[in-house]
């Protein structure tokens, strides 16, 4: 253990202290920018943008802390183990930019400000590149389907999903006691967007169909 705690290469001085910080501070706020920009979801937290740029200050102290004592490294991760996060994340890509900023504050951390700043500059441009692009002409617009049917054979409704859907993917079936039918929701995906009021005309031919349910975007079709 004493020779661990002597090896320590890594002693910054103040002037790297100060660009260390600076760094991860403009990165940060770079990041937290184009999160504004890119995001999209209904709630919007401004606390979650001021975490980031806490988040990546930190780390930089952190990596300064440690340095090249593995001793203190052991003695972090001890002390972190202790720690647990309970709070739910609302959206994948939040995933996203707390790994970034973290990244970002490593890199300055341990002094690859290079690193730092051409990270934060070329993933930022991806992530606005990616939000700005149609990423639905990759597949079908989704739908949700309800309907309910008094038959237990599907067959007939299966062969018009299979003639207007790309792909349909079964969710849900609901008994209803009273009546013996059953209400089968789906995940559904047109081959041709257009068609979806003759995908619910053809549907509604059916027989044993009783009613059709179908959602776009919460909207009711």
């Amino acid at each position: 253990m004493q020779n661990l705690q002597g090896i320590d290469l890594f002693s910054p001085t103040l002037s790297q202290i100060i660009v260390s910080f600076s760094i991860s501070l403009l990165c940060s706020l770079i990041i937290s920018m184009v999160y504004r920009m890119t995001y999209r979801g209904p709630g919007y937290s401004n606390s979650f943008v001021i975490s980031i740029i806490a988040l990546s200050l930190i780390t930089s102290l952190v990596l300064m802390v440690i340095g090249n004592n593995l001793a203190r490294a052991f003695g972090l991760v001890g002390a972190l183990s202790i720690i647990r996060f309970r709070t739910a994340v609302k959206d994948t890509i939040d995933i996203v930019y707390i790994f970034f900023g973290l990244a970002i504050g490593m890199a300055a951390g341990v002094g690859y400000f290079k690193i730092a700043v051409a990270g934060t500059v070329f993933i930022s441009l991806v992530l606005v590149f990616l939000s700005k692009i149609n990423m639905d002409m990759f597949r079908g617009e989704q739908f949700l389907l309800q309907l309910q049917y008094t038959d237990d054979d599907i067959s007939t409704v299966k062969t018009i999903m299979h003639d207007y859907c790309s792909t349909f993917e079964l969710i849900n079936i609901k008994s209803s006691s009273g009546t013996g039918s059953k209400e089968f929701s789906y995940y559904v995906s047109l081959k041709r967007n257009k068609e979806y009021l003759e995908f619910v005309k053809e549907l509604k031919g059916v027989s044993a169909v009783q009613y059709i349910n179908l959602f776009r975007d919460e909207e009711h079709i």
